[in-house]
């Protein structure tokens, strides 16, 4: 048991925020200095973004750089070596301590059986955070043959700890199709209200925005086809697309073979996060046009800036559980349907400000952090 109300807590990622920025790993930092504040001592394992010393202390959170940094993707699809590499050199780090509690992200996979065994070595309780569950789209992602064996893992992994977190209902929805029969306490990704309140608007408005990675399941390219419809109908519509990832070239190349250059800046991500909150604040529109999300904090915060959401009404897509018909639109999977929504947005974003404001204000991380505490200790207390 932890000494008096401290508990000592690992979170293992592969990728670490903010050298790589991300959903998974915006929750695991934000939980992380949080906790960490609050005087716990907060560990985080995944790979190495810095010269130096394998571990680095930054805001209060210790970093141990397991490995090096390696590429996440070859060929537009996450890499099942570097996956296994990270796995099998997390076992001296991670199994040199002691702690009271390890949060283990459930991808990508194979961290999770290294963590489930030191676990046991270590009698500490582990606990599963799921952020998306892939199912069949593991055919569609890998092929039948080795499609198979990531969702096979996929459900060995949903049996490895009775204590389950899900960021979304989706999520948890997902997780017991795999027939996963534990316990599964949802507690969701957050916002930096204070953040948000504090960032001035940008002086670059735009009438539409995006932001997120390039992969084929956000479907940025059905975004770029809607554009160019309702060019036709808005002439001088503006719109912003920002991210990066292995369909960047191909977005790029689509903008200019419809002629869009004009009205559609494509750009990568900020160092400095309050510069995408401030181009939120001078928008109108949010579309994200995706087929997979888990959760989608970025299109929280654009919610809390004041956009109304369009979003695609997707079985795997989590972000359908903050649109309300006050605060954004579900919509096909059809540029036509897309774009009729996006005009729909158009013409009534000033009326639903306020209602995309006050549906935001539950997700603060600081609101977030507490739930997670409660349930650590929860789970702590469990332990023989």
């Amino acid at each position: 048991m932890p000494d008096g109300n401290r508990m000592k807590i690992a979170f293992v990622y592969d990728v670490i925020y903010p050298y790589v920025k991300g959903g998974v790993e915006k929750r695991v930092w934000e939980l992380a200095v949080r906790l960490a504040k609050r005087g716990h001592e907060v560990h985080i394992f995944g790979m190495k973004y810095w010269d130096g010393d394998d571990i680095l202390i930054r805001d209060s959170v210790i970093l141990h750089g397991v490995c090096p940094a390696r590429p996440l993707y070859a060929g537009g699809k996450r890499t099942l070596g570097e996956a296994i590499n990270f796995s099998l050199r997390l076992i001296p780090h991670l199994g040199k301590y002691r702690f009271d509690i390890i949060d283990c992200q459930q991808f990508p996979f194979f961290s999770c059986l290294t963590a489930k065994s030191l676990a046991i070595i270590k009698r500490t309780p582990l606990v599963i955070t799921w952020h998306e569950v892939w199912g069949n789209y593991w055919y569609t992602y890998l092929g039948r043959g080795a499609g198979m064996f990531g969702k096979w893992v996929e459900r060995l992994v949903a049996r490895l700890t009775p204590h389950v977190l899900a960021v979304s209902a989706t999520t948890s929805e997902n997780l017991r199709k795999t027939g996963c029969t534990q316990t599964v306490t949802i507690i969701p990704n957050g916002i930096d209200l204070a953040e948000i309140a504090a960032t001035q608007p940008s002086d670059v408005p735009s009438d539409i925005i995006f932001a997120g990675r390039l992969i084929r399941e956000k479907h940025v390219d059905l975004l770029v086809e809607a554009i160019g419809l309702l060019v036709l109908h808005y002439p001088q519509l503006n719109a912003i697309i920002i991210g990066d990832g292995p369909e960047r070239d191909q977005i790029r190349l689509l903008i200019r073979a419809r002629g869009l250059e004009d009205h559609i800046t494509l750009r990568g991500f900020f160092e400095d996060h309050r510069k995408l909150i401030a181009l939120f604040k001078s928008s109108k529109v949010f579309v994200l046009p995706s087929t997979r999300e888990g959760f989608g904090i970025t299109a929280l915060e654009a919610q809390a800036c004041g956009l109304p959401i369009v979003t695609v009404d997707h079985p795997a897509n989590a972000v359908r559980e903050i649109v309300e018909g006050k605060t954004g639109f579900l919509c096909a999977l059809s540029a036509q349907d897309l774009a009729g929504n996006i005009r729909s947005a158009l013409e009534k974003y000033g009326t639903m400000r306020e209602a995309c404001t006050a549906a935001s204000q539950r997700y603060d991380w600081n609101l977030i952090a507490d739930h997670a505490e409660e349930y650590y200790r929860a789970v702590v207390g469990t332990r023989a």
